[in-house]
């Protein structure tokens, strides 16, 4: 076929356009700081000099004004998302008073989020352990089990009534959501706009299988979750030799699960959910698995905000 010169300013014209989605949407990684402070507008520099663009919030209560006005303003001077509110704790404690007190801590917590702008305010949905507030028991995986874990959801997100952010619960390899499809079924028990899912892709490898396909398990979970996701976490796994399967949680770059398969997924989304480093003990440690990501990220055409 005869290349025109109007066919040619055409097929220039479309060219940035083509880039650009095969680039995708830029990723917002973020992670601890060790910075001694507690300015915001110094917090959230620190962020930018380490090359992140989303963080975790800022100690802060829902009570203080002034001082999540202060937040919010220092950290969107500096483009840096808050990634999210922690709200880490036990909503199944089997002990009754504990329970209450726990779930009010939640939906304070969602409070917190919404005032601060926060993607999401994250917990699990607990456990029935009575000794660990994330230990093992075989109610976990239980029909009563997620009944609960819907009433609670509903009862955080009907209470504060969110506008800013979104309610979410990390999958678990032992306890439900244990998986994108229990995951599915919990958003549609739940049935909240409020309602959204944080993507910890490590957490739901609990057996080999998963494992050694943990890339097929990571694009089954963009797949069918990803119009729901607002934020995610990133560590890695490897595989303790020995005759039981354990696995454990490393830097990023030290273990097996597919960055490539991650980060390619995180691009791809409707909105730019941060990826935050976590568990982690140094700044070495950050440093090494903010560098690995970023290395992978370069391969792979993905760039960061």
């Amino acid at each position: 076929m005869k290349l025109t010169r109007r066919k040619a300013l055409e097929l220039l014209a479309a060219a940035p356009l083509a880039t650009s989605w095969a680039a995708g949407k830029a990723i917002r990684l973020g992670g601890p700081i060790f910075l001694k402070s507690d300015d915001p507008a110094e917090l959230a520099h620190e962020h930018r000099r380490l090359g992140y663009s989303a963080a975790y919030c800022p100690t802060a209560d829902v009570k203080q004004g002034d001082r999540i006005r202060a937040i919010r303003d220092a950290f969107a001077k500096e483009n840096v998302v808050i990634a999210e509110v922690g709200a880490w704790k036990n909503m199944l404690d089997p002990d009754a008073a504990v329970r209450k007190a726990n779930l009010d801590y939640v939906t304070e917590r969602l409070a917190l989020a919404d005032a601060v702008g926060a993607r999401c305010c994250v917990d699990i949905a607990g456990s029935y352990n009575p000794k660990y507030w994330s230990g093992m028991h075989p109610k976990n995986l239980s029909q009563e089990f997620f009944d609960a874990t819907v009433a609670n959801c509903r009862h955080a997100i009907d209470t504060v009534k969110p506008t800013h952010t979104r309610f979410t619960i990390e999958m678990m390899p032992w306890a439900l959501p244990d998986g994108p499809d229990a995951y599915l079924r919990l958003i549609k028990a739940v049935d909240r706009p409020a309602f959204a899912v944080h993507l910890d892709v490590c957490n739901i490898i609990n057996n080999p299988a998963r494992f050694y396909n943990n890339k097929a398990a990571i694009e089954e979970c963009f797949a069918k979750l990803g119009r729901w996701v607002v934020s995610c976490h990133a560590k890695d796994l490897a595989w303790v030799p020995g005759v039981s399967v354990q696995f454990i949680e490393v830097i990023p770059g030290r273990g097996e699960m597919d960055y490539t398969a991650y980060l390619t997924g995180l691009s791809k989304l409707p909105v730019d959910a941060p990826l935050m480093l976590e568990h982690l003990k140094t700044a070495q440690e950050y440093d090494e698995g903010r560098a690995y990501i970023q290395r992978v990220a370069a391969k792979c055409g993905v760039h960061f905000a």
